[in-house]
Order: C-alpha cells, then structure tokens, then sequence
C-alpha cells in the first residue's frame, strides 16, 4: 500500500497532476444558513499536513469529503462552504469551492486548476450514489465522474474507511492500487491502532471505554479482553452492566437485550483475570437536562425515579488510579454527558488521568475519536498531552475489533 511519499518518490512525482484527496471534513457547525460556523476544526487541521504537501510539490489537489448525512440531496445547512473557507485560513493560500460535487462547478474547477493549487468539491453525500450499494448504477456513475477528475489519488480520511461509499473504495478500485495512497493522517492511525489490537503494548494495557449504548462496543470489548489487564467501563453503558449484576438503574440509559451478554462480559473478564471496574457511585438527576437538580448516590442504590448522568467523585477516583498505574491506554467514549456542565467531571477527570499516563509518566495513550476527541477539546485540555488522538472513532472501533475495512483494503492494504 503506497504511501504519499511513495508517490512523490514516482517517475513524474506529482507536480502538474490532478490528486483527488478523500478528507475528512465532517465538522460540527452550529448557526443559521448562511451563517454556520465552526464549532471544531480538529479534523480540517489534521489533513492539513497532506495538502500542504500535495500543493507545495505541484499537484493540482482536488478535496472531496462529507459533511453530516444529508437525506434528500443538497441541503444548505450541510454545505462544506464554511469549511472551504476555513480550509483557506488554515492553509494560508486560495481553496476554490465549487457548487456541486461532480456538475458543472465542479468539473470548471478541476480544469482550470494549476499546479499547487487546490479545490474542495461540495458535500459528496449531496449526490445519493456516494452511500448507495457498490455495483448500483448510482453508485458506480458517481464513482466513474470522480475517478475521471483524478490523474491519482490519496485517502486520509480515516474517520470514513469503514465505509464502501463511492468516494473512499469505488474511485480506488477504478483507479488500481499503483494511483493510490495513503496519506500520512491514515497512516498513523492504522500505525497507531496496529500496536493496540496486534502488537505488543507495554503493561499494564487499559481500556476505558464509555458512550451511551453498549451494543455499539461489544464487538471491541469481545476483541480486546484477551489482551488488556484493565477494563474501565463508564458513561451511558455502565448501567446495562450494574442491571446484569441485579442493581436498580431507575430511568439511566438501559440495553435490556444485552443483559445475558454483558452477564457473559463479565464472566470472561473475570475467568481472564482481568480488571473490569465499574462505577461506585454515580450522579443522577430527575430529567435530561441541563438545568435538572444533580445528585450524588451509589450506584447499587440508584432512585428508580432517576437517571444516571455521569460517573460520581469516588468512581473518578478509582478510575484514575487505575488509569495511573498504566503503561498504554486506550480511551473511547465519554463518562457521561460532558456537553452539560453538571454532567461533565467524570469525562474530565477520566480524561486528565489518561493525559497524565503520557505527559507525566511517558506511557502511551490513545483517545478513540468520536466524542472522546471532541470533549478533549471541549473541556479546554491540552491535545499534545495525549500520545495519538483519532479522527474516526466508528473506524477505531472496527479495527479494534478486526474488521475489514472497505477503504484500506481498497488501497491493495488488509
């Protein structure tokens, strides 16, 4: 699988050649058309490196990305208008935007491109063949019209290769691997994520693992117990695991078909003689809301009137002292609801002891992606305190969890 420097490396390298770049740019906006804005450029920021890279050597960089999950076609509130504009900033030199993402704006922008110059194409999902089924008529025309603005092509848009759509393993596949790359966002990620489900971690390995539904993590669960020493397991899901212990969860968050499987879970856990901490206490509140009255309980003695919100002050503390006694950690999945402050301490506790298992003690430490990313930079902490903070927190989890991955494989890689 090449690399973007294997393709600089090439007989004719990439100057005066059209790379189609796969990104992704699915940013959070917040506002009214046409005045949406940026809540969070993480992801903008972290293709910058590749098409900087392209650009500066001579290609003709033509961006292609999602943004959100439009239903019925263009939709005005996910344009990728503000972001070409942001894109811009962060580049410091011209991005075009073109209207549509394989129409006349778009194909008056491709050719007219010059060496080291750039274009971001609009929303992909705008056209209904990018998530069609590969093999439909849609799908392949759409893929066929963006192959046809590529002389090559680069995917780093981790957060999208586990997914078939047009954008990330059609135009490959039409291409063929030799007019293909990875570029270097992706291939840190699959660099970093090797060592965790294949490699050889440093000890103690520690998992902790939150979010809302503990079906969307059975699957990596299942995958990594046979090789962590720690389990840590908060957020929305914990409460399915304290229903199969026999405890009272009230109106928390609750998976009751996955009762008999967490049972399991931790009959595994156990007989593997690895730690699976669950929280000890845990805040709760009458509603979902901001403002609803917080308290403090046992998690064995939850209000059956109440809902779980976050994890409580002893359970941030023993997760900590778990976490601290690591070597490598793995993090995905918010505590509890960290977007309302009075549900926020047990993502920023978490989130600090795991910073600290790098920062302080040198140990290696992977956020997840997804909305472990997002509330590292939503709580104000420092990114360059943690070893490697994903991009695709559902591409992270499959992995993990020894899933193909329809992008990579795309690319001639497993």
């Amino acid at each position: 699988m090449n690399t973007v420097n294997d393709l600089l490396a090439a007989p004719g390298g990439v100057s005066g050649r059209r790379v189609l770049v796969r990104a992704d740019l699915n940013v959070p906006l917040t506002g009214e058309v046409p005045d949406r804005r940026i809540t969070d450029d993480g992801r903008i920021r972290a293709v910058l490196p590749t098409l900087q890279t392209l650009a500066d050597a001579g290609a003709r960089v033509v961006v292609v990305s999602h943004l959100g999950r439009p239903k019925n076609g263009p939709e005005p509130a996910s344009s990728l208008a503000p972001v070409a504009t942001r894109l811009q900033e962060l580049l410091g030199r011209p991005v075009t935007f073109a209207a549509d993402v394989v129409g006349p704006a778009a194909q008056a922008a491709v050719a007219g491109l010059a060496d080291g110059q750039l274009v971001l194409l609009e929303n992909v999902r705008f056209e209904a063949g990018e998530t069609a089924k590969p093999g439909t008529e849609a799908y392949e025309a759409l893929a066929a019209k963006l192959a046809a603005f590529a002389d090559l092509y680069v995917d780093d848009a981790f957060g999208a290769v586990h997914r078939a759509h047009a954008s990330v393993a059609g135009v490959p596949r039409l291409l063929g691997p030799d007019r293909c790359a990875v570029g270097g966002l992706v291939a840190t990620e699959l660099e970093v994520l090797r060592t965790l489900a294949t490699g050889e971690p440093e000890r103690p390995y520690t998992v902790v693992l939150g979010g809302s539904k503990v079906s969307d993590k059975l699957g990596v669960i299942q995958a990594l117990l046979p090789r962590v020493d720690r389990l840590v397991i908060g957020g929305g899901m914990c409460f399915t695991f304290l229903a199969a212990q026999g405890h009272e969860v009230g109106t928390s968050l609750l998976e009751a078909d996955q009762l008999e499987t967490v049972r399991g879970l931790l009959a595994q856990a156990e007989s593997a003689g690895v730690t699976l901490a669950l929280p000890t206490d845990v805040v709760v509140a009458p509603r979902f809301a901001a403002d609803a009255p917080a308290t403090t309980v046992p998690a064995d003695a939850i209000p059956a009137d109440q809902m779980g919100l976050d994890i409580g002050p002893d359970s941030v503390a023993a997760f900590a002292l778990l976490i601290s006694g690591s070597r490598t950690v793995f993090w995905n999945g918010p505590m509890g609801v960290f977007e309302m402050p009075a549900f926020a301490n047990g993502t920023h506790g978490v989130a600090q002891a795991v910073a600290a298992v790098s920062a302080k003690s040198g140990g290696f430490t992977v956020v997840g992606g997804g909305d472990s990313a997002a509330a590292v930079r939503a709580l104000g902490l420092d990114e360059a305190d943690f070893s490697h903070i994903s991009t695709g927190g559902g591409a992270s989890l499959e992995y993990l969890e020894g899933k193909p991955l329809p992008g990579i494989e795309a690319l001639g890689g497993a």
